[in-house]
């Protein structure tokens, strides 16, 4: 290819990628009368969650500290959290201060939402007794680099340590295990899902809330068993993967390694034992009414309705979900504009509809007419 094609290929990627990231692009303007179920969902429990996400706002501006693609200015969100207390009528309220947009995702059409929960590990704070996997809270060592993390060796940045040298004994030493657990899947799967509950041998239980992450590249493990053929497609679930991972504990060890990312908690009291974990906004999660979303893209505390499927308690059929959220978490694997991560709560039947959800779906926005029209989507 010649210079002249080199750079009108480059041009035509660099004008595609701003039309991409251009919110006439990617937000549809569309009735609230138009959203299937609006008029019957429970708008009083989603602005109970959406009051958590504006008290946070309002003090400290928490997912208005970083740019994001459609989040506009703090202010216009200050001004309507200011509003959201005392509300009698909570459908009136997010029909008068919002206005909602369908997500348009060229790369993914259909959308794609999953579930994540809160699981609950056996433990002790002491080693031995069969609980010698420790769960660890941030080390000293481990520093920012801007958007990565690592750790400055003579005087140089390094990649942090991965997964495999964490677990043969990295840190060992370093007095920052919180808590041990039995086994190297309990901790895997309390990483992937970010938080979870320990109950200790007197019947205690302690609440973890993460604290950091290595920032080496998450690999999710459910995806290597399906194209090594060890569980089918339609048969990959995260009780499947646990399942295969107790039949073959040696090559789930392994496996486990192959996920580099590593992460770190922190123990924390919560001012709300009904409710959830600490999600990245720094509030409780709301069972059913929390949403992780690309941190990137749509900014903390906002409102998001969602058209989707949810399996049942079962695990192996699926109703239909059309529910107002708040958007209060993020993750590693929440990447793009329609993409989701509903959060369901804690207990068996969280587990079970979590770990079996992966379904295409509708996301609408809320934006307030405020952001709405310093984008450009309005007049």
């Amino acid at each position: 290819m010649n210079a002249g094609w080199r750079s009108f290929g480059t041009l035509l990627l660099l004008v595609s990628s701003l039309v991409l990231a251009s919110p006439a692009a990617a937000l549809e303007p569309v009735s609230f009368g138009a959203l299937r179920g609006w008029a019957e969902d429970d708008h009083a429990a989603a602005l109970r969650s959406f009051q958590l996400s504006c008290r946070e706002i309002l003090a400290e501006g928490t997912g208005f500290n970083r740019p994001v693609l459609h989040g506009g200015r703090r202010d216009a969100w200050m001004e309507i959290c200011g509003s959201a207390s005392g509300v009698a009528d909570a459908r009136m309220f997010f029909e008068t201060n919002f206005l909602p947009f369908r997500v348009i995702d060229r790369q993914r059409p259909e959308g794609l939402f999953t579930g994540y929960y809160e699981p609950e590990a056996l433990g002790s704070r002491a080693p031995g007794d069969d609980y010698n996997v420790p769960v660890y809270r941030k080390p000293d060592d481990l520093v920012s680099f801007g958007a990565a993390y690592g750790r400055i060796v003579d005087g140089k940045p390094l990649p942090y340590f991965t997964r495999r040298e964490i677990e043969q004994g990295a840190l060992r030493g370093k007095g920052i295990e919180i808590v041990w657990l039995r086994d190297w899947p309990d901790a895997f799967f309390l990483h992937v899902q970010g938080s979870g509950r320990v109950r200790l041998p007197d019947g205690s239980v302690i609440r973890l809330a993460y604290s950091a992450k290595s920032g080496l590249p998450y690999t999710g493990i459910g995806g290597l068993l399906v194209e090594r053929g060890a569980l089918t497609r339609d048969e990959m679930s995260m009780q499947a993967t646990r399942a295969w991972m107790a039949e073959n504990p040696h090559a789930a060890r392994q496996l486990m390694w192959e996920n580099q990312s590593f992460i770190f908690f922190r123990e924390v009291e919560l001012e709300d034992p009904s409710l959830g974990a600490i999600g990245a906004q720094h509030v409780q999660l709301t069972p059913l009414r929390s949403i992780a979303v690309d941190r990137g893209i749509w900014p903390f505390g906002m409102p998001v309705w969602l058209d989707t499927a949810v399996p049942t308690g079962d695990g192996k059929r699926v109703e239909a979900f059309r529910h107002l959220l708040i958007a209060q978490d993020t993750g590693s694997a929440i990447k793009g504009r329609a993409r989701g991560d509903v959060y369901f709560g804690f207990g068996e039947q969280a587990a079970i509809a979590a770990g079996h959800m992966k379904s295409p779906g509708t996301m609408i926005v809320l934006l307030p007419k405020a952001v709405a029209q310093g984008l450009g989507l309005v007049p």
